[in-house]
Parts: structure tokens; sequence; C-alpha cells
């Protein structure tokens, strides 16, 4: 709901007075329609910089015009009232009845197939880029770990070349990335041509066609749980159920995955097999042939999410479960978002030939190819060399920064909680010795200053456990933010 807009301390207008301009220009101009909820009263503090009282008096003055109304239980509300005193605007009162809508898009916000993003995933979405949190689970490298000075390079370059047009690409993508793409893939055990890869707006995207694309409605897919695709929701949108089967810390167990795939009728197995998203876990080499085995009997597609095979710290991990597959069973999705540059939105899809044209085929339809710049710039990166040197000393940074974490967990919350030593990607799982409501605990957090990832995000049931990233958060943020996190844990139990 908020930009960045904040009141001007030297304006002549009290900052009451200016909150309530700045509401009522976004409930007049229709920005904020009839129906849309405001955000509490403490956010609005924060977002402002103002004490209660001033957020409380210019509510206040909206409220009396008949703009907003509080509701029990269901926060503060645009109603659209009557207009403000001073307008003109008249009704035609003879207009022909309709249905009953107020005229505005509000109306259809809960309609749409798309499910809307859970609460407390909204809220990180929204408060990731408020100054001065602290943030603890988020999924992406730091600023600083991002390679700036070689992408500008990589840009620069691009910029003294003769650039080809800037038009669509061709449905799969830019050629050259996609023979960029098959070279990566190579170097981890992966056969794939440039005619098996089709370029995706990221990984992301890749899950969202695929899920459109090549499973009916009511169809079911099996995956670890917890897993990341419970916090998202590309899958359930399209109709489709999740089934989730347990882990251990060698990954998915698969002996319980043949009569679960039989009670489901499951259409395909969703698994990230190294450094698992939110557990971290590295799914050894014995269990990855035992997974290929029993998939293969079943006749069972595998799609594999390969988003962090590439940010090992400890060791490499066995080969992919892609690497495996000589019957065209496995899908694999791979990204530069996590090691190399989230804003260049660039992931791929490597799989046969058939299934590829028939995800590009989608692709084309909703958005008629990546950005062609994004994909000129990704296979210079590639190609040039960058992209193993980057790498390289990322996995260094990334192992000094969990071996910090770890010693501030060991001095600060053994005793309250257990956790994992991940091998590699940029997650620790951490397990409280007690179950906490997780959004009581979210929203403690948040008063102190720091924004977490709940166990409840990837898997609706989970009381007891947390997703700490090493990636983003700074060192002198985690030695203030770990303490934190401890005592709020101590007074929470």
């Amino acid at each position: 709901m908020l930009d960045t807009w904040k009141p001007d301390p030297a304006s002549p207008l009290p900052l009451h007075s200016q909150i309530f301009d700045y509401f009522l220009t976004k409930i007049t101009t229709g920005a904020w329609p009839p129906g849309m909820r405001l955000a509490p009263q403490r956010v609005l503090c924060r977002q402002f910089g103002v004490n209660r009282s001033t957020v409380v008096t210019a509510l206040g003055q909206l409220t009396a015009l008949g703009l907003i109304e509080g509701r029990r239980g269901g926060g503060t509300i645009v109603t659209g009232g009557r207009p403000p005193i001073g307008r003109t605007d008249t009704v035609n009162a003879a207009a022909p009845a309709g249905p009953e809508r107020s005229g505005n898009w509000n109306d259809y916000v809960e309609e749409g197939i798309h499910y809307p993003n859970l609460p407390t995933i909204q809220d990180i979405n929204r408060l990731e880029y408020e100054p001065g949190l602290i943030r603890l689970g988020t999924g992406e490298p730091a600023h600083e770990l991002l390679p700036r000075a070689a992408m500008n390079e990589v840009l620069a370059g691009l910029a003294q070349r003769v650039l080809p047009p800037l038009s669509y690409e061709e449905p799969l993508g830019n050629s050259a990335l996609r023979a960029a793409v098959s070279r990566l893939l190579a170097r981890s055990g992966i056969t794939a041509g440039p005619d098996s890869i089709l370029i995706t707006s990221g990984a992301l995207q890749g899950l969202q066609l695929i899920a459109l694309g090549l499973l009916p409605r009511g169809s079911s897919i099996l995956l670890e749980k917890p897993s990341y695709l419970y916090s998202i929701h590309a899958f359930q949108s399209a109709g489709v159920k999740f089934s989730g089967l347990p882990m251990d810390g060698r990954g998915l167990i698969p002996e319980q995955l043949a009569a679960e795939a039989v009670r489901s009728k499951a259409a395909m197995l969703y698994s990230i097999p190294s450094f698992h998203n939110p557990t971290g876990i590295l799914m050894d080499a014995e269990r990855r042939r035992e997974l290929m085995e029993v998939t293969g009997k079943l006749g069972l597609p595998i799609l594999e999410d390969g988003a962090y095979q590439e940010l090992w710290l400890d060791a490499p991990p066995p080969p992919p479960l892609k690497a495996l597959d000589h019957e065209g069973r496995v899908l694999h999705l791979g990204t530069l978002s996590k090691a190399a540059s989230p804003g260049l939105r660039i992931g791929w899809i490597a799989g046969p030939e058939p299934v590829v044209r028939r995800l590009a085929d989608i692709k084309m339809q909703s958005d008629y190819g990546a950005s062609s710049l994004s994909q000129l710039a990704a296979a210079s990166w590639l190609t040039g060399g960058y992209h193993e040197e980057h790498v390289h000393v990322l996995r260094g940074r990334l192992r000094a920064r969990r071996d910090h974490m770890l010693e501030l967990l060991q001095l600060h919350c053994t005793g309250l909680a257990s956790w994992n030593i991940p091998e590699g990607g940029f997650y620790i799982w951490l397990s409280l010795h007690q179950a906490v409501p997780p959004r009581k605990l979210f929203t403690a957090a948040l008063r102190a200053g720091l924004l977490l990832n709940t166990g409840d995000l990837y898997d609706r049931s989970d009381g007891r456990h947390l997703r700490l990233s090493y990636a983003y958060a700074s060192a002198a943020e985690l030695e203030r933010g770990i303490p934190l996190l401890a005592e709020m844990i101590r007074r929470e139990l």
C-alpha cells in the first residue's frame, strides 16, 4: 500500500495535515479504491517516522469525511464515502442499474484465478525495502556479494560492440546464451544441447510455465515437506495439489514415495536435492540413485530445482538428478539469480526437446521472451569467464558468513534451539525446542527490528522452525540480530 513518501518536517503544515493530504489524494484519485485495507497504525508510524497520535489524528479527519472506517477485527477500510468538503462532483441519479459493483477494479481483486501471496509473504515483500530492518531470512545475496565491477565490465563491453537490433528473441531464447548454458550444465554432468534449453525470466517463471502448461487442473505433485514451493502459489493457482513427503538429514526419504505416488495419483515429483530451500539439506549420491530408481519404476517425471547447486561451500555436491537421467524424465531448473544477478532475471529449463518447445510456446503467449538485453549480458557473462571466477570467490565469502552465523548461534541459541550445518546454499534451518505461534514470533521480531522467515511459510503446520540466511545480513547486523532473536525466543518459549 505504501510508497516511499514521508512527511516533510520543514513544511509549514503540521505532520498530521501532511499525512491527511497524502491519504486524501490517494483515495480521491482512485489509487486506493473502496474496500482497500490500510496498513496497521504501527506500520504507518514506522513508515512515516511519526508517533501514533499523529497518525490517529490524520485517520480521524479521514473518518470524519466518511472516506475510511474502522471495522472490528478487519482493520481500517477505505469506504469511498461522501466526497470531502469543497468537492463538486455529482453522480447521475438516472444511471441505469447494473451489477452490484462500485465501479472500480478493487471489486475484482479477490476474484482472479491467481492466489494472493500468504499474508506474511506479502509483509516480507513490502518490508524488505524498509531501511533499518535486519533481514535474517532473505533468500538473495547481499549487495556486496554481487559482482558489480565485473557486471559493469560486461555491460561496458556490450556498449562498445555493434549490437543486433533489440528485437524479440527466438522462442527458446538467445542462441548464444543457450549454448553457454549448455556448457555450464555440462560441467555438472548434465547433457543438454541448446535445443533442449529454454531461457526464462528467472527460475520462478519456469515453475509457472510448467504449472500452467504441463499439468491438468486437479492433478497432484509430490514434493519435500517443508519446501519453498509451499511459499508461492504458482501450482496452487493452476489447480494443482501438493502431497508432502518427509525428509531426513540425507534429503527426501524414498521409502514412502511409491505408496504416496499411487495414493495421490501424482503427476510428478518436485525436488531441490542440492542445498534444499528452506532446510539447506544436501541429498547424498546414494539417495539420489534410490530416488531415480523408485521414480523410474513408477514412470514418474521429476522437476529438479537446481537454483543452489553451484553454491557448494565444503565440497562439490553429487551429480544432479538430470545427470542420472537417461530416459528424459527430468526437467532441470537453473538460474543466475542466486549467484550472479537477481536483477538480470535470467533462468532456464533443460529437458526433452518436445517439452521445452511446448513450454516455449506458452512463454511466447505470456511475455514474448525474456529481455533481449539481459540475455545478451548473460551470454557475455558466461562466455567471458566471469561466472566461474565470481562463483569461486562467492563460495569463500559465503563460507565465512555461514561460519560466523554458526558461531553466533552457538553463543546465543544453545539450549533454545538446534540447527544444521549446511554444506552450501544460503540457509540454516533453526529448530526451536518448543513450538511458538509463527505469526506472534514474526510480529514480535518486527517490533525489535528483525525480519524473519518463519517455518510455516514452507509447511503450514510448522511452528518450530525459522529459515535463517547468512547470504544477506552483514556481519555487524548478524552480531546485533542473533542475540535479539535469542532473547525473543527465550521470552516466547
